[in-house]
């Protein structure tokens, strides 16, 4: 894929996941890898409202974080969808700022089991409700250039991980490509908000 190919995609998403609720503001940002072979990767620049951006706002980078075309910054969470597609070749990668994740993860200790929902059978390789997902937190930080080399650990000891929150921040989760990574952060958004709900 180039760019101008999958750039349109991104934007779109981004603007759905605003209008769900789950990137309001300027929160969030979305990537889709063009190439791994130099690894080159279309992600949303940092700063831009998620209601509003449009394929102007998406950029290239190489697997250093340098931007190769488009204008702007790059999120400032490059480092970690970089980490994401090297240890999950993820296609897609998606960050998202919910109420409800965002609520969860300041709660949770060390991760959130979830089990027992047929929803579970929206994330790939999963057959049925009995499925237990278990989805680590990551405390948060300025730093995520020196903190995702952990990340990528956990997730290359980890490949059947589906996402990751990072404590009072918010969900990452990903896919062969971005139509699966759309699948997964509704299936994750649903079920945090169950629990959720749940517990108040």
């Amino acid at each position: 894929m180039t760019l101008a190919e999958v750039a349109p995609e991104i934007a779109g998403l981004a603007r759905l996941c605003y209008a769900r609720g789950w990137a309001p503001g300027t929160s969030g940002n979305f990537s889709a890898t063009e190439s791994r072979d130099p690894l080159r990767l279309a992600i949303t620049a940092s700063g831009i409202d998620k209601g509003t951006l449009t394929v102007d706002d998406i950029v290239e980078i190489d697997g250093n974080g340098r931007v190769l075309s488009g204008s702007g910054q790059p999120s400032a969470e490059s480092s970690l969808h970089l980490a994401i597609v090297r240890a999950c070749g993820a296609g897609a990668v998606l960050h998202t700022h919910s109420i409800w994740s965002t609520l969860i993860s300041e709660a949770a200790e060390g991760g959130v089991a979830i089990e027992g929902y047929e929803m579970l059978k929206g994330l790939e390789r999963v057959a049925t409700h009995e499925h237990r997902e278990w989805l680590p937190v990551f405390e948060n930080t300025q730093d995520w250039t020196a903190a995702a080399p952990k990340v990528e650990g956990f997730l290359a000891e980890h490949p059947d991980t589906h996402g990751f929150l990072i404590r009072r921040h918010g969900l990452y989760t990903w896919g062969r490509d971005l139509v699966q990574a759309k699948r997964h952060v509704e299936t994750l958004e649903f079920l945090f908000e169950v629990i959720g709900r749940k517990r108040g």
